[in-house]
């Protein structure tokens, strides 16, 4: 499995480029999983299911399963949170693996930055970031053009590229 990373501050467009990215991505054939990292407390089952109330009665795993599709609830219940590591192996196999988030990881990523978000550039204080996609070339800083990749967040075919040719293989040989 190859991994590559998307980095940039809340509300610079990282999951719609993704979303965008994806299809993409499937359309050459490659197998793509993603894992976001959220850094608040999410909660995407829903009160009232069975569930919910079967997390929220003790249960440390509740796994849902139907004709079209699988999810597994796993509480951590004071544990430690998941580490990009371990989160990939937690993946079943495939080609490519996404990942949203976990900014400090030392993988390969692409800085998505709108300078209307009004949050400084990641990528000089991390050098795994080999591009940046954005609506504001203007705003970068000047030179920034010369040292990195820069491409227009609608350049989605330019950034899949990019992303393929990137993307490494994850930690431990994943």
């Amino acid at each position: 499995m190859r991994i590559f990373g998307f980095a940039g501050w809340s509300g610079s467009g990282k999951t719609t480029l993704i979303e965008q990215v994806i299809p993409r991505l499937v359309a050459r054939g490659l197998v793509v999983s993603l894992i976001k990292h959220a850094h608040h407390r999410f909660e995407f089952d829903q009160p009232g299911k069975d569930s919910y109330r079967h997390r929220h009665a003790g249960c440390s795993e509740v796994l849902i399963t139907s004709g079209t599709r699988w999810a597994l609830m796993h509480e951590l219940r004071g544990g430690a949170e998941l580490s990009l590591e371990d989160a990939l192996k937690r993946l079943s196999p495939c080609d490519l693996a996404l990942v949203e988030g976990y900014k400090a990881f030392p993988i390969p990523k692409l800085e998505i930055w709108r300078a209307e978000v009004g949050k400084p550039l990641l990528h000089p204080r991390d050098p795994r970031i080999l591009g940046i996609a954005t609506d504001s070339p203007g705003a970068l800083p000047p030179g920034t053009d010369q040292r990195l990749p820069v491409f227009a967040l609608s350049d989605v075919d330019a950034v899949t590229t990019f992303v393929l040719a990137r993307a490494t293989v994850g930690p431990a040989g994943n």
